[in-house]
């Protein structure tokens, strides 16, 4: 890796890059009013939020800032932005909102313990240290699905991606190039790739992208040359010796082998909730429990010790949140996102008034 002063890294590690290029990955005090874990969307507008409204702010991302919507190659159904914007630099504006309001930001760091001492909050870091909060918003959003197919392993990041990384469309030029899935992404990373290859497939399982997929996004789709859908189709398998060159596709029943430059796949994601499961009131599949959902669950009234329900973005740990898509009933659209990060945060106010 080669960087602005001329300097290189052989095979850095990620702290190593962060650390170059000016990120933080230690916390500078040992209590804040609240931290936000993950700097998606809903965590980026809590951390703009609490430090606009003077609470000491921390927040804490394992990763890049944006969350899956940070690798969405064009977010055009945004308020406010008519000709669409990038995911990536949505959140370098938020990022540098954050930072310019006082919100302190830490990463790429990871959080792998949390356990409760009376009314604060501890996380225990990767790298051992720990950092005590009054509340607790968690925007750890959702990792991808992988697809689990033959050569999938070998090939994740030599054709095949998780995500729509726009530094690989233009070396899709003039090649055929398949999308798993059906969701939004799916669709917006579809008319992005229409750009540069010569044909984008779509493989979706059901029949339409009707149950799955915005009105306008189909209606884009539909009117893109170059871009067809296959309907009732799924990955078999995928080959290529140092970079993919093929995808065998089952279509209607039939086995097709393809030639194929790149590999896309959005189907599904679970929620990062693994490390609080112990302490936290979750669905079958992991994702969180949060206001009516909670009160609604068995398990609830033997955990909820306070004299009122949980607000609406509340666990079943007073002052914790959760905001975003690793909520069950999450919206799984920025927009929302956004605002679940701002309300987690006038609950927190209300919290910490307790």
């Amino acid at each position: 890796m080669v960087f602005e002063d001329g300097s290189a890294l052989a095979r850095p590690e990620r702290a190593a890059v962060a650390l170059k290029i000016g990120l933080s990955q230690k916390a500078s005090a040992e209590l804040y009013d609240v931290v936000v874990i993950g700097a998606g969307p809903s965590g980026l507008a809590s951390a703009v939020y609490g430090a606009s409204e003077g609470l000491k702010t921390l927040v804490i991302e394992r990763g890049a800032p944006g969350g899956q919507a940070g690798s969405s190659s064009r977010i055009e159904n945004y308020l406010g932005f008519p000709t669409g914007l990038s995911g990536a630099e949505l959140a370098h504006r938020a990022w540098a909102q954050a930072v310019r309001l006082g919100a302190e930001l830490v990463g790429p760091q990871e959080v792998t313990n949390l356990c409760l001492q009376d009314e604060y909050k501890v996380l225990t870091l990767a790298d051992g240290s720990e950092v005590r909060t009054r509340a607790l918003v968690l925007a750890t959003g959702v990792s991808y699905r992988t697809l689990d197919v033959p050569g999938e392993h070998h090939l994740s990041g030599a054709g095949v991606y998780y995500g729509a990384a726009r530094t690989e469309a233009r070396s899709c030029d003039q090649q055929d190039v398949y999308i798993v899935g059906g969701g939004n992404s799916a669709g917006q990373a579809a008319m992005y790739l229409a750009t540069y290859a010569r044909r984008v497939f779509i493989l979706i399982r059901g029949e339409s992208l009707a149950a799955s997929m915005s009105a306008y996004l189909i209606e884009q789709i539909g009117q893109t040359d170059n871009i067809e859908i296959l309907p009732f189709a799924q990955v078999k398998e995928v080959r290529g010796q140092d970079h993919l060159e093929e995808v065998i596709i089952v279509n209607r029943g039939q086995e097709e082998v393809r030639p194929a430059r790149a590999m896309f796949v959005f189907i599904g994601a679970k929620p990062s909730t693994e490390w609080v499961q112990d302490i936290l009131l979750c669905d079958k599949r992991g994702f969180l429990l949060t206001g009516r959902d909670l009160v609604s669950d068995s398990r609830f009234a033997a955990l909820w010790k306070r004299n009122r329900e949980p607000y609406l973005l509340e666990t079943c740990v007073p002052g914790i949140f959760a905001a975003g898509d690793n909520r069950v009933g999450a919206m799984a659209r920025v927009a929302s996102a956004v605002g679940e990060g701002s309300m987690a945060i006038k609950f927190v106010h209300e919290y910490l008034d307790e």
